[in-house]
């Protein structure tokens, strides 16, 4: 595996690649690894002919009051298993070459950004929309793969990649969860033994809406009340908001008579966290 942490390396490493007829993977990561990131680089090396990962922190996607700092790092560890599965190139760049003195320019995804956790975290699609096109320029894949925990931030991308016209295609890969159901995260790292186990609760509120969705109620009126009330019952557990919406433009929806994205997010202590599943008349 190589390592590159120069733009103009990474660029001149692609163009190489694609001199050869080689397709591009990309899985874009802020690193400290977990099976969740893994199963997309599996996915990029069953579809693509090299792969690449990227490690990069980004500032840009954080808020004033949010976790840049302490958020968790460890290249050593994250270079050794991504060797360990194939990679081609690990792309790790410095934010100063990424963000030179003076830069600028973002780029938003209008009115999608603001809906979900873009209406508690102002600017954050900004940041990711900005790093990932910034990303895309320099490595030029042909398919890029994100996971659907972070569902919210695939439709956007696919949204700016269809308005942009980029030649990149967007792959939306399933939520890899703990053996409890817990969907992996890096910020998991974040929660003590007792917020562990209340962590579940994301996971369990999702799946009751859905079995009471099978049972027959298509109000959402009625699925996000019982989830509330699940979320209100755990006192580790702070809700941020949880929301049925249309998966294509993530529009809220009153009654669910098409396939829904059931969404939410939940401080357990300090540490929020992201969880949804999508719900419709014959899948469940």
């Amino acid at each position: 595996m190589k390592i590159v942490t120069g733009i103009a390396e990474m660029k001149n490493a692609a163009r190489v690649l694609k001199s050869r007829k080689r397709t591009i993977g990309l899985v874009p990561t802020m690193g400290f690894l977990h099976e969740g990131h893994l199963s997309l680089v599996r996915g990029s090396r069953r579809k693509c002919d090299a792969t690449v990962v990227s490690i990069f922190v980004n500032p840009s996607q954080f808020g004033p009051q949010e976790d840049f700092q302490q958020y968790p790092r460890d290249l050593e560890r994250d270079r050794a298993l991504l060797e360990a599965e194939g990679t081609d190139i690990l792309f790790y760049p410095d934010a100063r070459e990424m963000y030179p003195e003076g830069y600028k320019t973002c780029v938003e995804v209008l009115d999608l950004q603001d809906r979900l956790c873009g209406a508690s975290r102002a600017g954050h699609f900004r940041g990711v929309c900005t790093v990932v096109l910034k990303l895309f320029e320099i490595i030029r894949p042909d398919l890029a793969f994100f996971g659907r925990k972070d569902a919210q931030q695939a439709i956007i991308l696919k949204k700016m990649s269809a308005d942009l016209n980029l030649d990149v295609k967007i792959e939306s890969m399933p939520i890899v969860r703990e053996a409890d159901g817990l969907a992996m995260s890096s910020r998991n790292t974040y929660l003590g033994a007792e917020e562990r186990k209340a962590a579940l609760i994301l996971f369990r509120s999702l799946q009751e809406a859905r079995d009471l969705f099978e049972g027959g109620e298509r109000r959402a009126e009625g699925l996000i009340g019982r989830i509330k009330d699940m979320i209100a019952q755990e006192p580790l557990a702070r809700l941020d908001y949880v929301q049925i919406v249309d998966p294509e433009n993530l529009a809220p929806l009153d009654d669910i008579d098409r396939e829904a994205l059931v969404a939410l997010a939940v401080f357990v202590g300090k540490t929020r966290l992201i969880d949804n599943l999508c719900i419709s008349q014959g899948k469940g």
